[in-house]
């Protein structure tokens, strides 16, 4: 293996998707006739996959559905908002650039399934940056496990991999799995926010992760 990659999280990470999020869980409450939720409350609920947001969910808003119907629900309505709410991150766009210039292979690795991981980076022009897309549901299991991120390391050939990612789901998987992890200063970053992350660095956008790349364990 001769490949350096960065893999990279996809929700709070690239994209601000969680007006997309709360927007299609909010038309799952209307349908079952319960309160809808607001933004920040479901912006907590994320990071972790599908059904443990659709349990976050129910336990908040007291609807009575079983899991597996509030997924394919809530599916159903996030093909309708997928890609409509939310954005791209400020930097996004730059440090994708400046990383490829820097001779990075590229990976996201993210719990959202992988078909609508590849619709959201498609419809904001994100997609072509990315050599490959691993999602909740590509290898059978989700971060915080390693498999995700081992899955794109060998898919990727890479000798050498460091995450960057948005939340303690991102930190323990890259730890797990043995990689660097360099946490945004936004995003999903959970109740005891980017202070309770032990990550390797904080960075203010993802413009600045090729020039923390020379100070990393095995980045030369």
């Amino acid at each position: 293996m001769t490949n350096r990659a960065v893999l990279i999280d996809l929700d709070g990470t690239l994209v601000d998707s969680a007006p997309d999020i709360a927007e299609a869980v909010n038309r799952l409450l209307r349908e079952l006739g319960a309160a809808s939720l607001d933004l920040a409350t479901v912006r907590g609920f994320i990071g972790n996959g599908v059904p443990a947001l659709m349990r976050r969910v129910l336990d908040a808003s007291g609807a009575a559905l079983a899991e597996r119907d509030a997924i394919a629900l809530f599916l159903h309505h996030y093909q309708q908002t997928n890609g409509r709410h939310g954005g791209v991150f400020p930097g996004v766009r730059e440090g994708l650039r400046a990383l490829r210039d820097g001779g990075w292979r590229l990976g996201c690795v993210t719990n959202k399934p992988e078909g609508p991981s590849v619709t959201l980076l498609a419809m904001h022009g994100l997609a072509p940056w990315f050599d490959i897309v691993v999602g909740g549901d590509t290898v059978g299991r989700m971060k915080p496990d390693p498999a995700p991120l081992l899955h794109a390391r060998r898919m990727l050939d890479a000798a050498f991999c460091v995450f960057v990612g948005d939340s303690a789901v991102d930190v323990a998987a890259a730890r797990s799995a043995g990689m660097p992890v360099l946490i945004v200063r936004y995003g999903y970053p959970g109740p005891g926010g980017h202070a309770a992350l032990p990550c390797d660095g904080l960075i203010d956008s993802l413009e600045a992760v090729a020039q923390s790349m020379p100070v990393l364990p095995g980045a030369q």
